[in-house]
């Protein structure tokens, strides 16, 4: 054991620099620059990191862009997260049990609360701006696919928050080109691959042995004896009536999800929490996502599978565009729960690797965060001289930056179609070989 133990150390090290692109710093220094990194799945997208692009090959141009977005930047998707600290601080309030600190938090939190009435999962005025930043930023980069009157075809899921993230960049483009000829649709019969819930995969996600590895790595780090003396006068009322994991939980979620709200960072409730306690969180939820969506061997490393359909799609839709002298774009617009398993199942940046010990996460950077920020997207961009080149090229941004992939990388970050196709093809075609039987 001792053996396998070190050998992961050593591939994590190998990997970790492919993986983050932040050799230079680890997770707690990130987040001691910006406390807002720690928020998993309610980062803010990095719009203001400006990636260079390498030059196609020679005579090489782009063509054809095939796209999977997240929605922007949204409230929480229920009243939970606020409702449940409130009541609690609430009540412990009216019992003359909270510190003058904790009256503060409670002031915050109901303050917080009023803003988001009825905005529950709603986009946010930064989440449809971000989509049209990234609209500018394709145009700005391959005019020669949006120009005259090119065809976009854009499809949605047909939660709100993604719609609307649709609109805003179809009205992006729109201001750029008026000529543009754009389809746009939202419909549950597009739900099987822009959304598709696998529910044996979703059966399979936690079970005792991934519960078991989770509950192990969160026991102490999900507990905050410190910030529980800060909001309360009563250690003995804390014992017996706070649940001091779920409480600690819910203010820094709520805390980190307000830069993506009107409040922005005028909200001060992040000041409560010292800097480990909010790495202790980021590390809580990066493990969380790891086995849930991610190539965990805990679970039988499956979870990136449940976007084997939108995959296979992306690929037979890119087989038909590129037989076309101008294709066009294909946008597509839906949730986290599939960009961050669909960059695993593409072995993206090295995110497909398998990581027993949940310690070792970090440390082989395997973050979470850096796939799937508000907005979050893959480009796949398509390079080739002419309409009659057969030798056509492939290159895979993830939020806008070009990315490596586990083919032949003579080109890198450009691949060939043909490898690009034949390589996963096979490996979707393998394990539906092997999942024949299952619902």
């Amino acid at each position: 054991m001792k053996g396998c133990k070190l050998y992961s150390v050593v591939i994590c090290l190998v990997i970790s620099s492919v993986l983050t692109e932040l050799s230079a710093q680890n997770a707690f220094e990130m987040i001691t620059n910006n406390l807002y990194f720690s928020a998993s799945n309610y980062c803010i997208y990095p719009d203001s990191i400006i990636s260079d692009m390498t030059a196609p090959p020679a005579g090489k141009k782009p063509f054809y862009i095939s796209h999977y977005g997240r929605h922007g930047s949204r409230y929480l998707s229920n009243r939970k997260g606020y409702d449940i600290p409130y009541h609690v601080l609430a009540k412990a309030d009216t019992l003359g049990k909270l510190t003058p600190k904790g009256k503060e938090v409670l002031h915050e939190i109901k303050t917080i609360r009023e803003d988001t009435e009825g905005r529950w999962g709603d986009l946010s005025g930064l989440g449809k701006q971000q989509q049209r930043n990234i609209a500018r930023r394709m145009v700005e980069r391959f005019p020669e696919v949006f120009q005259g009157n090119a065809h976009v075809q854009a499809r949605s899921s047909i939660v709100n928050r993604c719609i609307l993230s649709m609109g805003s960049v179809v009205q992006q483009l729109l201001a750029m080109n008026p000529n543009l000829r754009i389809d746009i649709d939202a419909t549950k019969n597009g739900m099987w691959y822009l959304n598709h819930q696998d529910n044996y995969l979703r059966s399979q996600m936690t079970t005792p042995i991934t519960q078991n590895a989770y509950d192990k790595f969160s026991a102490l780090r999900g507990r905050n004896p410190r910030l529980m003396q800060v909001l309360f006068n009563d250690s003995v009322y804390v014992k017996e009536q706070i649940d001091e994991k779920w409480l600690n939980y819910y203010l820094l979620k709520t805390a980190l999800v307000q830069q993506n709200t009107s409040l922005g960072r005028n909200s001060r409730l992040i000041d409560y929490f010292s800097y480990e306690e909010i790495h202790n969180f980021w590390q809580c939820e990066n493990a969380w996502w790891y086995f849930t969506y991610g190539p965990s061997p805990l679970n039988g490393g499956v979870q990136p599978y449940t976007q084997r359909y939108l995959l296979r799609r992306i690929i037979e839709q890119a087989d038909s565009c590129i037989k076309l002298p101008d294709p066009g774009v294909q946008l597509r617009f839906g949730h986290e729960t599939v960009v961050l398993p669909l960059v695993c199942l593409l072995g993206i940046n090295g995110f497909d690797i398998q990581i027993e010990d949940l310690e070792l996460l970090e440390a082989c950077g395997w973050w979470a965060c850096l796939v799937f920020p508000m907005a979050s997207n893959l480009q796949f961009v398509f390079y080739r001289q002419h309409p009659k080149d057969k030798d056509v090229l492939v290159k895979v941004l993830l939020n806008e930056r070009e990315t490596s992939l586990p083919l032949p990388d003579d080109l890198a970050p450009y691949y060939r179609w043909k490898d690009f196709r034949k390589y996963y093809l096979r490996k979707l075609d393998a394990y539906e070989k092997r999942s024949e039987g299952k619902p």
